[in-house]
């Protein structure tokens, strides 16, 4: 399962039926789970945690140094969950000692060639990352949500669950739970309905989100005012709770 050509550290630990691909490097500190291959010509470099029966394509860049001048070489870390598929010239950057000193991918994200992960990035679970997008340092994704190809986001940028982004957006405010997002400079083009009916939403939270989109999107209101209306009309729905949840933490404004 390990080419000849591959250069294990011995201090490296690697899970049983882990597969490395010709002239790939493992690097000290690194942890490998069950079943996880790596492709040729990769590098993981370490303190590096990657779970089990992940999918690492050739010429990915896992575990390097955040790209951050502030860096000391302090004992940052990446970790990757579990069956992930990554594909062909990925970079993964370890986290900084500004954030949570950990750069983190959740489990069954489908990233596809090119993206770029910097420093402290939370990634959620069952993600899509299409072809060459880029997030800077410090950017958390919630789960289910879709980016589409050369998606460029800024730093410190929220991007909500179930949200679907369009192809070549520039974003630099939040995105709230359940919105499309496409253009430049971005707008919002209501309720990513098909997604939440994809993921089994009932069609009266479907109703209820789309409701609580027109508060915030088309009522006229101020961005305060919106949430003040929302926090009074989310009852006891989770879903709505954690819109406005998301809301009372968007620090940068949200793409209106």
């Amino acid at each position: 399962m390990i080419h000849p050509t591959a250069i294990i550290h011995p201090q490296a630990a690697l899970g049983a039926n882990v597969s490395v691909g010709a002239y790939s490097i493992i690097g000290e500190h690194v942890e490998i789970g069950d079943g996880t291959e790596i492709g040729p010509h990769s590098i993981v470099e370490g303190p590096t945690r990657i779970g089990r029966d992940n999918r690492i394509g050739s010429f990915t860049a896992l575990g390097g140094p955040p790209q951050d001048k502030s860096y000391r070489g302090e004992p940052t870390r990446l970790e990757i969950g579990d069956r992930n598929t990554i594909r062909e010239y990925c970079t993964f950057n370890r986290g900084t000692m500004k954030d949570a000193r950990v750069t983190r991918v959740g489990d069954d994200n489908w990233i596809m060639g090119y993206v770029h992960l910097a420093h402290d990035c939370q990634i959620g679970n069952n993600t899509v990352l299409a072809n060459s997008t880029q997030l800077a340092g410090h950017v958390h994704i919630g789960d289910w949500a879709i980016l589409g190809g050369f998606t460029g986001v800024h730093q410190f940028v929220r991007i909500g669950a179930h949200t679907m982004i369009g192809g070549g957006t520039m974003l630099r405010q939040d995105v709230p739970p359940y919105v499309t997002v496409a253009g430049n400079p971005p707008k919002a083009f209501g309720v990513n309905s098909e997604g939440l009916r994809r993921r089994a939403f009932t069609p009266e939270t479907i109703e209820a989100i789309q409701a609580a989109y027109r508060t915030l999107y088309r009522a006229g209101l101020s961005f305060a005012d919106a949430q003040t209306e929302l926090a009074q009309t989310t009852a006891d729905r989770p879903e709505l709770i954690a819109l406005v949840e998301f809301l009372k933490a968007a620090t940068r404004g949200i793409v209106r």
